[in-house]
């Protein structure tokens, strides 16, 4: 199960977002999204959990929860939408 993670402390590390949901089942992976220009944590993240129930059990619990000093929000990611290619701002080829 993914699961879609927000209001993250900007100082918060992938370690120990991985220990919270550690509580709730096996987790396969946990990652803050940072900025791709300067590094710094967006506040928002995911967390991917073997077991659905497990998954659903940490959503439960989790949701609205105080964590490292902010509530954090935590619901089923919703899949990746695709994206229209980048660069031509969505003109036709002019040649």
């Amino acid at each position: 199960m993914n699961i879609f993670v927000s209001n993250i402390n900007y100082r918060t590390q992938n370690e120990s977002l991985f220990q919270l949901f550690a509580e709730f089942g096996e987790v396969t992976s946990a990652r803050i999204i940072t900025d791709r220009e300067t590094g710094r944590s967006r506040g928002f993240g995911f967390v991917e959990m073997s077991n659905d129930a497990e998954g659903q059990a940490a959503i439960e619990a989790l949701d609205g929860k105080e964590f490292e000093g902010k509530e954090l929000r935590v619901a089923v990611a919703r899949p990746k939408e695709e994206r229209a290619p980048r660069g031509n701002f969505g003109r036709r080829d002019r040649y």
